[in-house]
């Protein structure tokens, strides 16, 4: 999407923040992490892909960290998440009408609540998979950071689609 600035005569493109919660928990015996995640269904975007269980845009006025907040009560009925920033992703989809966006990407290890599918209409399933063990598919994006946070390399800032 871009927008005319009058000021300049130029048309800039829009970039769309969004900020995404990847909860996660120790399995039961040890044996790793464990990161929980939604089945797409009925959104039009990466249906049938399974991805954070809960995400969103960042609303105007509302920062990053009060999304992730509001999205997972939203989307799964957690709250008085732990949150923790891992990385912003720089992500474009380059020929597309909305090409321009970033991710903020935080991870929980505590919270208020079970969490539960809310939105039945765009969750078909919400489960919990070992790091080392994903389903697929996974959304790519999202993928590029659950990959990181299995190998403990995943830098401050990341860029997809360039």
């Amino acid at each position: 999407m871009s927008v005319h600035d009058p000021a300049t005569g130029k048309t800039r493109f829009v970039v769309v923040p969004a900020s995404y919660v990847f909860l996660l928990r120790e399995a039961t015996g040890g044996s790793g992490t464990e990161v929980l995640l939604q089945l797409r269904q009925g959104t039009g975007y990466m249906d049938g892909h399974w991805a954070a269980a809960a995400a969103g845009h960042v609303e105007r006025g509302e920062t990053a960290e009060q999304a992730a907040r509001r999205e997972a009560l939203e989307e799964v009925a957690v709250s008085d998440l732990d949150l923790s920033f891992v990385t912003a992703m720089q992500r474009t989809a380059r020929d597309l009408p909305i090409d321009e966006r970033i991710d903020f990407f935080f991870t929980a290890r505590s919270w208020s609540g079970e969490p539960r599918i809310v939105e039945a209409a765009k969750c078909a399933d919400l489960r919990w998979f070992a790091l080392d063990d994903l389903p697929d598919p996974v959304v790519p994006h999202e993928r590029i950071v659950l990959d990181g946070l299995r190998t403990g390399n995943l830098a401050p800032l990341t860029h997809f689609g360039f």
